[in-house]
């Protein structure tokens, strides 16, 4: 790589396990936070602990190799997803900023990373971390990032991972990009053979000298009842399981509270031979690849039942487990992911939540050499590369696609970043299907996915942009019952204030993504909404509208198109909602602006309150 620009301000903090030499061309900067940390919990122990930039847990590792790593040929994972891995921007270069400890990530140390990142000159901050939503003045992601934002760095945050469960979501701020998780084509299929002929499909990442014979039924067992509340030994929860009984067996177990591999680990310590791990309500039919210790199936809800229904009343069950390696091609997908949290966003329902999807489901990436691939003391496995699952790995993949987009078009604000990706995101799967909700394998909604899926490659040249600007957050704050004081935690020295806000509704933030909410008062027949779109497409670009239908409502834009003449032209419409029929559920469609070449489209969803 080429020397290290001379603007940049940041540095290598050193300490015990990371040393100067650990940076160099590609990793420029790394920074522990801790002060608020050890004001709350103590003296952090050292001797357990690094107290430097040296990853200890792996998430930091496995974040930065997504958003920025070097290409690595035959990367895998103990032989699982063989092939070539690279980062989403391999030319960028990585500053760390460690804010996370054993006892947790506290909100005055990730304060103070963010804004020492803006002052060292980051370009993108990816952030894959998040607690619960509060209001904007108490949340301290929101005030850092607002400051990040103002500087012209584009922040991304994990959605979260408290899906499928509505109302989830984390890192809702207009000026943040909040990333939801979905799954790509490629899988990781077991399966679990019963002695009853039927072979059922799963999914593993198992791989280990203890393998069951695929010719050889072992017998099976389920600690659990058949009714569908699970119990302390159905989940395989440590200490439940007697060695008398389960010794020798294939051991059901029910997904929750613990760890899903600790659950492997208890099996194991009881003198089970292998386990299969069963989903339940609230995972449905969503399969993540886990790195067990012992051989080891995840299966879907329905199938698990049938699995337990043949267990308890079979006189004597058997099974056995085969692993079937790596398959790609998987259809359909993208799926958005179960675990991935949902709108609608409770704190502005005017702003539409999450931002968009991307891979976050058994993805490969870097890996410290701390810690085995399940993260168990227990486990003593050492690897290079992990695959995981969660909002965490789906935020640095559009991490890493905004500093390219940021490369290509140096000028552009982080709004205008965030409009390209969402703008030219795609909501249809591989089969050309609506994208489906991996919970209900029925179609998602913009509550789940947003505006869509990124698309990296269109979303370099989106055609049209909706470009915000400080004053335009700050102006939509203004709308939000803050006070003074609390707005000055937004506005610190500036003169930005209230009195000249040109923003009637929160809904006439000039967002990508179009949220209309229908008072309880029938008064109220119609709501307009404004949006000015810039163009940085051809000079000359003729633009019309299409709208999808709505069943609550009539739509009306004004203009219907829109005819630029020169390149960073601004030009305003407008969008009226009449009521037709109220709704008891909300309504979703989508707007799209067309040139023959570009399709610039927003989701629409409509709510009629009180929502719930």
């Amino acid at each position: 790589m080429t020397p290290v620009p001379a603007h940049w301000k940041g540095t290598c903090e050193t300490g015990r396990g990371f040393q100067k030499h650990h940076c160099n061309r590609k990793i420029v900067g790394a920074r522990v936070f801790y002060r608020g940390y050890e004001a709350a919990t103590g003296k952090i122990n050292e001797k357990n602990e690094y107290k430097s930039p040296r990853d200890q847990d792996g998430h930091g590792t496995h974040t930065a190799a997504t958003v920025a790593g070097s290409p690595v040929r035959g990367a895998n994972l103990l032989g699982y997803a063989y092939g070539t891995a690279r980062g989403m921007a391999p030319g960028a270069r990585i500053a760390a900023y460690k804010v996370c400890w054993t006892g947790g990530c506290f909100s005055s140390d990730i304060l103070s990373a963010v804004d020492r990142a803006v002052g060292d000159g980051v370009n993108v901050l990816s952030i894959s971390l998040g607690g619960g939503a509060s209001s904007y003045s108490h949340d301290s992601l929101a005030i850092a990032t607002f400051g990040a934002m103002e500087m012209g760095v584009f922040v991304s945050c994990s959605a979260g991972n408290g899906g499928p469960d509505p109302v989830s979501l984390t890192n809702v701020s207009p000026w943040i990009t909040t990333v939801g998780a979905s799954t790509m084509d490629r899988d990781f299929p077991g399966s679990v053979k019963l002695g009853s002929g039927r072979t059922i499909s799963g999914v593993s990442l198992y791989k280990g000298r203890r393998l069951l014979q695929a010719n050889k039924q072992y017998p099976l067992v389920y600690m659990g009842s058949n009714s569908s509340s699970p119990n302390p030994s159905s989940l395989c929860l440590e200490g439940t399981l007697d060695p008398h009984v389960v010794s020798g067996k294939i051991v059901i177990c029910d997904r929750g509270i613990n760890p899903r591999v600790q659950k492997g680990q208890v099996v194991k310590d009881a003198g089970g031979v292998g386990m299969i791990l069963t989903n339940t309500a609230a995972n449905g039919e969503e399969l993540v690849a886990d790195c067990h210790l012992l051989p080891a199936v995840a299966v879907g809800e329905m199938e698990g039942k049938a699995i337990k229904h043949y267990a308890l009343t079979n006189g004597k069950p058997t099974a056995t487990l085969a692993f079937l390696g790596t398959r790609l091609g998987v259809r359909p997908s993208p799926v958005v992911a179960a675990f991935s949290s949902r709108g609608p966003n409770f704190l502005t329902l005017e702003i539409l939540k999450p931002d968009v999807v991307a891979p976050g489901v058994n993805i490969l990436a870097a890996w410290t050499g701390e810690l085995g691939p399940s993260s168990l003391p227990t486990d003593h496995r050492r690897v290079r590369f992990n695959i995981l699952s969660g909002t965490s790995m789906s935020c640095p993949h559009v991490s890493g696609i905004a500093a390219l987009i940021k490369a290509r078009h140096p000028d552009w604000s982080p709004a205008a970043v965030k409009s390209a990706l969402m703008t030219t995101a795609y909501v249809h799967d591989n089969i050309h299907n609506p994208l489906q909700d991996s919970s209900t394998a029925a179609a998602s909604t913009p509550y789940d996915h947003g505006a869509g899926h990124i698309n990296p490659l269109k979303a370099l040249d989106p055609g049209l942009i909706y470009d915000i600007s400080a004053q335009d957050y700050f102006e939509f704050l203004c709308t939000q019952k803050l006070t003074a004081m609390q707005l000055k935690a937004f506005s610190k020295h500036s003169n930005m204030s209230c009195h000249h806000n040109t923003l009637a509704t929160p809904g006439d933030l000039n967002y990508p993504a179009i949220s209309v909410v229908f008072p309880e008062d029938t008064a109220i027949s119609t709501l307009t909404l404004h949006r000015t779109v810039t163009n940085v497409g051809p000079p000359a670009s003729h633009y019309h509208v299409v709208v999808s239908p709505f069943k609550g409502v009539t739509i009306k834009v004004e203009p219907k198109t829109l005819n630029f003449t020169r390149r960073n032209q601004k030009l305003s419409y407008k969008i009226s909602f009449t009521r037709k029929s109220p709704q008891t559920m909300p309504e979703f469609g989508g707007l799209a602006w067309k040139d023959g070449v570009h399709k610039v489209r927003s989701p629409i969803a409509i709510t009629w309150l009180p929502p719930f």
